[in-house]
C-alpha cells in the first residue's frame, strides 16, 4: 500500500491502516531522521488500543506498552546500537518470537537478525509531501 501525505496529523490514517492489515508481527521502519517514524508508531499504537505515552527509545532501545486489545506492544530503536552484539545482550529474540507486536526504527544496519517474514514501512520525506509505502 502507498500513501501520500502532506500533514502529519494525516499520519493517522496510515496508523490505523497498519494497525487493521498486519500479518506479521515485526514491522520495521525505514526513513531519515524526523522523517515521522516515532510519530507513525504512536499512531499505530493508539489505534492498537493503547493509552501509553510513546516516545522514542533512542537510550533505552526498547519500550513496552500495554493494549487492551492486543496485549504489549515492543517499540524498538537500533539508532544508537553500535554492534549487534548489545541486540543479542538485550535478548531480542524473546521480543521477536514473542508473537507480540514489535515496531523497529532504524532497521537498516541490523537487518540480517530479523525474522524472514516482516513488514516494511518506508517513509519518503520530500519538503512536505512524505510517500509512505507499506509492504
Amino acid at each position: 500500500m502507498l500513501f501520500y501525505i502532506k500533514k502529519k496529523n494525516n499520519l493517522l490514517q496510515v496508523g490505523n491502516y497498519i494497525s487493521q492489515y498486519y500479518y506479521h508481527n515485526i514491522i520495521a521502519f525505514y526513513g531519515s531522521m524526523g522523517s515521522g517514524k516515532t510519530t507513525l508508531i504512536s499512531y499505530i499504537c493508539q489505534c492498537l488500543g493503547s493509552t501509553n505515552l510513546v516516545n522514542s527509545p533512542t537510550f533505552s532501545i526498547v519500550n513496552e506498552y500495554l493494549s487492551n486489545e492486543i496485549g504489549k506492544i515492543y517499540h524498538f530503536d537500533f539508532y544508537r546500537i553500535e554492534n549487534e552484539y548489545e541486540i543479542y545482550d538485550l535478548g531480542y529474540e524473546e521480543y521477536f518470537y514473542s508473537k507480540n507486536i514489535c515496531l523497529i526504527e532504524w532497521p537498516d544496519k541490523y537487518e540480517h537478525i530479523l525474522p524472514i517474514n516482516y513488514h516494511k514501512v518506508i517513509i519518503n520525506k520530500n519538503g512536505i509531501i512524505r510517500k509512505i509505502k507499506f509492504i
